[in-house]
């Protein structure tokens, strides 16, 4: 009597690892697709203006301030040490503010902006005390009171800094 040898039968599909390959990279992108979802709700982005048109209207107020300041020869010299933001500035003509504004910007997170105002020392420099900003680039702005002048710069910030605010566009 002979034995009759039967084809052998593939194993199931699910013990293949063809088709596990093939499941998984559309699995992975569905996953990070879902990741990026979570990211995404979690940290907003706050680079888009909510008045785009109110912010484009703007654009011209600033670079009448940007002009006044350069027609009124004005630089500043900003240094952040350990306790004190100082403000050393020259001009054409002596300054007669009692305070100034910094506004402190963060490249790409609007939570971490700050508004300093700096007052007028004996010395004639303009002082206020430090604030903490984590390593970063950052934007600063320094006006008048009444906002009728702009210096500005854009620095990288690890440590104290020192920084040239000029009437230049960034």
């Amino acid at each position: 009597m002979t034995q009759t040898q039967l084809p052998l039968s593939p194993p199931a599909w699910y013990r293949q690892g063809w088709p596990w390959l093939l499941i998984a990279l559309p699995a992975s992108a569905v996953v990070a697709g879902i990741v990026t979802l979570f990211i995404a709700l979690d940290h907003p982005v706050s680079l888009v203006a909510d008045d785009y048109y109110r912010e484009g209207l703007a654009i011209n107020q600033q670079k009448h301030r940007l002009q006044h300041a350069a027609d009124l020869r004005l630089r500043a010299l900003l240094r952040a040490e350990s306790k004190w933001l100082t403000v050393s500035m020259t001009a054409r003509e002596p300054m007669t503010e009692r305070s100034l504004q910094l506004r402190i910007t963060h490249a790409t997170r609007a939570d971490l902006d700050r508004s300093i105002t700096l007052w007028l020392g004996k010395d004639g420099s303009y002082r206020a005390p430090t604030v903490s900003l984590p390593p970063g680039y950052w934007y600063l702005r320094l006006e008048d009171p009444q906002r009728s002048w702009q210096l500005r710069a854009r620095v990288h910030i690890d440590g104290p800094f020192q920084a040239h605010l000029t009437p230049a566009e960034d």
